[in-house]
């Protein structure tokens, strides 16, 4: 079943038009006004009340554990038609939150791992693909992702615009033939239920940033 999302527009977060400079800050990032994401790990063993908790654009997942498995939250995507950035859901801590951003183009993204030294996590953007001949659904995570690792020394933003705006199908496959095209942006009709798989090992913070175009 597909998912729609309504964006509350008395409290969505907007961006200017402003054009962002070209100049890079110190921490890599560019420079100029921008939507912050701050994605949070917590312990899942606190279970705290996240309807509550914090502030701002935030997005609790499942801390999980440096050595062990990941632990997956799933960020449900939909479209913002009047071109607005907004948590709907900050709660990822039952596996699934949600997020509404404006189709690719307008804005690029960068991000960065924050937190405790040791930390990693993998974010792919994913879909749903239903096969014309078959009517058999199939969620298909893109073949390139970001890995975050959270090093002991300074952390540097770095560009993420085509990982988490674009699916890259395998060749050859179902779904790249009925889309025609090995790279599929974010929203494109021929995919469907849009979202973030977001496995963390330990990252305590990931910030990301959409900077206008």
């Amino acid at each position: 079943m597909r998912i729609t999302f309504q964006l509350a527009a008395a409290v969505a977060a907007t961006l200017t038009t402003t054009a962002v400079a070209a100049a890079q800050t110190g921490n890599g990032a560019p420079s100029g006004t921008h939507f912050n994401l701050n994605i949070i790990g917590v312990s899942h063993d606190k279970n705290p009340n996240m309807n509550g908790k914090g502030s701002g654009n935030v997005i609790f997942v499942d801390l999980g554990t440096k050595s062990g498995a990941a632990v997956t939250t799933k960020i449900l995507l939909s479209q913002s038609a009047d071109g607005v950035f907004q948590v709907l859901d900050k709660d990822g801590t039952d596996g699934e939150a949600s997020f509404a951003l404006p189709v690719p183009g307008t804005y690029t993204v960068w991000a960065r791992a924050l937190g405790t030294p040791g930390g990693q996590a993998k974010i792919a953007t994913c879909a749903t693909f239903v096969d014309p001949t078959t009517g058999e659904a199939t969620i298909l995570c893109s073949t390139a992702s970001e890995v975050f690792v959270r090093g002991t020394g300074k952390s540097s933003f770095r560009n993420v615009t085509s990982a988490l705006t674009t699916i890259s199908l395998v060749i050859g496959s179902p779904a790249q033939l009925a889309c025609g095209t090995p790279t599929v942006s974010l929203f494109d009709a021929c995919l469907q239920d849009f979202l973030w798989q977001y496995d963390n090992n330990g990252l305590k913070l990931l910030q990301v940033r959409f900077y206008p175009t």
